[in-house]
């Protein structure tokens, strides 16, 4: 099933440190650990979602220099694992595209850092994905984390992250290899 996992890297809709919703820049270094992450584990890919031209212009770019550029031929390692990078507008057009591919809808699964509401243990969500018969979308937030109307598209959320003490502000990338090493590893 990992192979019909796709990770979401989404950048609009978020949210800021009050809660107004934006649009968060790319990270590049976000893009190369989402890519070797999702490539470790086996996963279907990672999509890059951002609605702001100039964001995905960057995001060609670095594609460019890594698949076919210099980059590429002196780390064919790093080549490897962003070939299976996708730039997309929205949360939808990578929904569509995992539709293309796969030949159903996914499933759209959330991860936040705040508490509240029903969430799915790390537990619960492996056996889920395990018996998955649709495609998943592991849908992570920029930023201070998904905005509610993205929230409230997925169909079940995962647990937060939790360490020993109160503080709560992983990067995404730290939170996504916990997350996928929870629900995938060995």
């Amino acid at each position: 099933m990992p192979d019909r996992v796709c990770l979401a890297l989404v950048h609009h809709p978020t949210v800021d440190r009050v809660g107004t919703v934006v649009t968060t820049a790319v990270t590049t270094l976000d893009l190369h650990d989402f890519c070797r992450l999702a490539r470790t584990y086996g996963l279907g890919g990672v999509y890059a979602t951002t609605p702001l031209t100039a964001q995905r212009d960057l995001v060609a770019s670095l594609l460019d220099h890594w698949l076919t550029g210099r980059g590429g031929e002196a780390n064919p390692c790093r080549r490897q694992a962003l070939q299976g990078l996708r730039v997309v507008e929205s949360i939808d057009e990578a929904a569509r595209d995992v539709a293309g591919r796969w030949g159903d809808e996914p499933e759209l699964v959330a991860t936040s850092a705040r508490g509240g509401g029903q969430r799915v243990s790390f537990d619960e969500g492996r056996r889920r994905l395990a018996s998955a018969e649709r495609p998943v979308l592991l849908v992570f937030g920029t930023g201070w984390g998904l905005a509610p109307e993205a929230l409230a598209r997925c169909r079940w959320t995962l647990e937060p992250i939790q360490g020993p003490g109160e503080y709560n502000h992983l990067s995404v990338r730290s939170a996504a290899s916990i997350v996928v090493d929870r629900l995938f590893g060995r």
